[in-house]
């Protein structure tokens, strides 16, 4: 089935162009990314490349867009009450930590292009994070907080985390121990100890 979108053709061919740009993405980064490498390995023309993406940063958009969807989906999941909170908060993070981390390494400059600029992506993250620590008072299990400021904090903390240990290319790994380990003190200031 073939459809049109903004004058490009949106088809099976389409999906074939992105999935052949993520293997060359993931075999040899960003900066190997070219339109004749996607031509080359799927035998066909420019004119079939061009009629469904303006260029080759049209097709990492899709493909960074495909994978932040995949990402808030892993978030998006309603709190199951009867696991512990904070172990299902610490495992949510650690998922997304992983994911993106993964992204990012593959991905590097074109991720932290959009990602820190994108206000979208920031209300979508913020309200996902308030929403859990609205949660967890409601329950009792964490104190009484401004969820509003403290949502921006734990995004900002998550994000520039993720960002640095990325650049610093600091193993995955290391990178996720370190990261459960400062995330569990976060948590642990949080705890309603009256109630946990």
């Amino acid at each position: 089935m073939t459809n049109k979108e903004n004058g490009l053709i949106v088809d099976e061919m389409s999906d074939k162009i992105i999935g052949a740009a993520k293997r060359i993405v993931t075999e040899h980064g960003t900066n190997s990314l070219t339109v004749r490498k996607i031509l080359q390995e799927l035998n066909i023309t420019n004119r079939v490349f061009y009629n469904r993406f303006r260029n080759v940063d049209h097709v990492l958009e899709i493909i960074y867009k495909n994978t932040i969807l995949k990402m808030r989906q892993s978030i998006g999941e309603e709190i199951d009450g009867a696991k512990d909170f904070f172990e299902y908060v610490t495992d949510i993070v650690e998922k997304t930590l992983l994911m993106s981390y993964d992204t990012k390494m593959q991905f590097n400059q074109y991720v932290f292009e959009s990602d820190s600029v994108s206000n979208s992506n920031y209300e979508w993250w913020t309200a996902e994070i308030k929403k859990i620590l609205d949660y967890a008072m409601e329950k009792g299990y964490i104190k009484q907080v401004d969820s509003d400021v403290l949502s921006y904090s734990i995004w900002c903390f998550c994000r520039g985390y993720n960002a640095d240990a990325v650049g610093r290319n600091i193993p995955k790994d290391e990178a996720v121990k370190n990261f459960r380990y400062s995330f569990g003190i976060i948590l642990e200031g949080l705890k309603n100890k009256g109630k946990v």
